[in-house]
């Protein structure tokens, strides 16, 4: 993968990931968190799993990322965007909302 793909992916992911991982963190250890989403086939869901790789993401320095944390940090950000995208009328509390955390966004910060 080219350094411009790379630093494009980068500064996407930091657009619409806004919570810090150890709010994030907190977040999935929560029922809600694990209240939503497709079970991956083990009993945590896809959502859960992809907080999990957030954090990892978020401890690492930019030099340090590798590849399946680039292809990661492109499904969060297409995902959080299509997510954003349904906002239903009643969002806070919502399994959206929920879900959209678990992908270490809060709708909620202002950007």
């Amino acid at each position: 993968m080219e350094k411009e793909e790379q630093h494009k992916i980068y500064k996407e992911f930091k657009e619409v990931v806004n919570m810090t991982a150890a709010t994030l963190e907190k977040w999935l250890k929560t029922e809600e968190s694990k209240s939503v989403g497709w079970d991956s086939g083990d009993g945590e869901s896809i959502g859960h799993k992809s907080g999990e790789h957030i954090i990892s993401i978020l401890g690492k320095k930019q030099n340090e990322l590798t590849g399946p944390d680039y292809k990661h940090m492109q499904k969060v950000h297409g995902y959080v965007k299509r997510h954003l995208a349904q906002k239903p009328d009643e969002p806070k509390g919502s399994n959206w909302d929920y879900s959209l955390k678990n992908w270490g966004h809060d709708y909620t910060k202002k950007s």
